[in-house]
């Protein structure tokens, strides 16, 4: 083999080592996210065909909504907000709080419950129901969706970081694990990147940001594999030297 041919070989076994390792990080979390439904025919969320569900702002435990706004949860695997999955169904405030009437000195919310698919369920766990759970919430005029969540669907489960880890005790254990393919990885639970319960939703109980270490080192096999790359092409350089002497 020549000097060129091995000098190539060295960065073209490396790129193979940072592709392979690249797939294997390439991993998603196991999370309730948590949404707003925008009506375009009205500003309260009457639950109109043009309603469109968006990816929350706040955490629960920050938002306070409106009598009359249509919240919603979905279990899902997911990398960020961009690829979560939305809340399934078509009912809106009307329908989810035609036998809740107004009261003066609180408000109703309507909650949609989406468990998700079998898919997206942790391993030997199924989901509760196959369709959504709608729910209305008459609670206090200054309550939070999480204050909200607590009135319909307990019992809830957080973490110590407070991030929402289970609805209706749906699921039983984890909490935003990182998933890669269909095998998660317990050891690595944190919040899903772009995450936060004062940023970009994340569904955490008091606003506190998870850091997402799950995903955000190296790996041991990248780091070995790199170190294996960097072994042949020392032992490379070394035969090409003894060659020319």
């Amino acid at each position: 083999m020549t000097r060129h041919r091995l000098a190539l070989l060295v960065p073209v076994l490396l790129l193979a080592v940072l592709g392979t390792a690249g797939q294997a990080q390439a991993v998603g979390y196991r999370y309730w996210s948590f949404w707003d439904r925008a009506s375009d025919s009205s500003a309260g969320g009457t639950g109109g065909t043009g309603d469109t569900w968006l990816y929350a702002t706040q955490g629960p435990s920050m938002a306070r909504p409106s009598d009359g706004d249509v919240q919603g949860f979905r279990f899902s695997v997911s990398e960020d907000s961009k690829h979560s999955a939305k809340p399934r169904g078509e009912a809106g405030f009307a329908t989810i709080c035609a036998k809740t009437p107004a009261r003066e000195g609180t408000k109703r919310v309507a909650l949609v419950l989406d468990f998700g698919t079998a898919a997206d369920a942790p391993p030997g766990s199924t989901p509760p129901d196959r369709s959504p759970r709608t729910a209305c919430a008459r609670v206090d005029e200054d309550a939070t969706t999480a204050d909200a969540l607590a009135s319909v669907a307990k019992p809830l489960r957080y973490d110590t970081n407070a991030l929402l880890c289970a609805i209706a005790g749906y699921p039983r254990t984890g909490c935003g694990e990182a998933v890669s393919g269909d095998r998660p990885t317990a050891s690595e639970t944190a919040s899903p990147r772009g995450e936060s319960g004062s940023g970009d939703n994340g569904s955490e109980g008091d606003g506190s940001e998870g850091d997402g270490s799950g995903g955000g080192g190296p790996s041991v096999g990248l780091v070995a594999g790199i170190a294996a790359v960097a072994v042949l092409g020392a032992g490379a350089t070394w035969q090409a030297r003894r060659r020319r002497g």
